[in-house]
Parts: C-alpha cells; structure tokens; sequence
C-alpha cells in the first residue's frame, strides 16, 4: 500500500516554472512506476509524464522539452519540473504510483489527491 501526497502547486503567469513533489509513504517505493496525470475541466484525465523503477522516463507530446520528471528513492518523492508554463497547462495534477509498464494509464492504482496549477495569460 502506498500513500501520495502531492504539493508546489500554484498560480503563475505563462513563461513561469512550477516544481510539484509527491511524498509517498509505504514500502517499496523504489520498485513502482511512477506517473504525473493532469486533469483540466471538461475534459479527460491525461498521463503527462512517466518514470520506470529504472529511471526511464517518457512524457506527453504536449509537454516534451519542457516538463522534467525525476524520483529520489532516498526520500521517497517524485518531482515534476514544469518549465515555460503554458495557459494550456492550466489542470490539476495527480501523482500515481504503480507495478506494470509506466507508460499505461492503466498500470496506476495508488494516487494522490491533487494539486492545482494555474497558468494565467
């Protein structure tokens, strides 16, 4: 069982940076995959960015150059570094953590509660 807690979201104007960290708790952190899913009004729930237990990482088309996803094992955290905010990134955010192939949404079974970025124009 693996808890998530997801923080650093914000309200920022475009252009602006966001760093967003998930503390986990639990056992094991190190052998799951681990992803970062947005969701914006109206529309569905995206995985934006991916880490393997290995540290191979993948992202969205929409958010490749400049969103960089990271783990520490030592502290049980992963982060997502947000660069060149876009209004379009405007969501919440969700951490998730699972067991199977990180870049398959349905490999998630453990997340957190969400944190709201905001990137105004």
């Amino acid at each position: 069982q693996v808890q998530l807690v997801e923080s650093g979201g914000g309200l920022v104007q475009a252009g602006d940076s966001l760093r967003l960290s998930c503390a986990a708790s639990g056992r094991m952190f190190s052998t799951y995959v681990l992803g970062w899913f947005r969701q914006a009004p109206g529309k569905e729930r995206e995985l934006v960015a991916a880490i393997s237990s290995g540290s191979t990482t993948r992202y969205a088309d929409s958010v490749k150059g400049r969103f960089t996803i990271s783990r520490d094992n030592a502290k049980n955290t992963v982060y997502l570094q947000m660069n060149s905010l876009k209004p379009e990134d405007t969501a919440v955010y969700y951490c998730a953590a699972g067991s199977y192939y990180y870049w398959s949404p349905s490999t998630y079974n453990y997340w957190g509660q969400g944190t709201q970025v905001t990137v105004s124009s």
